[in-house]
């Protein structure tokens, strides 16, 4: 399932890599998203004509790659200090 949201710092990094990855998706667009990506998956249906759970699969299969090669962290998964 994906994460539905990533860290303030992890976003900025990780918005420019979406972009990198589907370049029709701009900077405002994609700030508007807060870093949600449920709403990224959603810009990814719009700007490609993608069903909406084929964007979401891509985004999510993409997303567990970038976490694991960056150590990205989500809000969802992160625990109070």
């Amino acid at each position: 399932m994906m994460n539905k949201n990533i860290a303030g710092g992890n976003w900025k990094e990780l918005k420019g890599r979406i972009q990198s990855a589907w370049g029709k998706l701009t900077d405002d667009e994609l700030e508007t998203t807060k870093g949600d990506l449920t709403a990224v998956a959603g810009l990814i249906q719009q700007k490609y004509g993608k069903m909406q759970e084929d964007a979401r699969q891509k985004l999510n299969d993409w997303f567990a790659e970038e976490k694991k090669a960056h150590k990205i962290e989500d809000r969802a998964n992160r625990r109070p200090a």
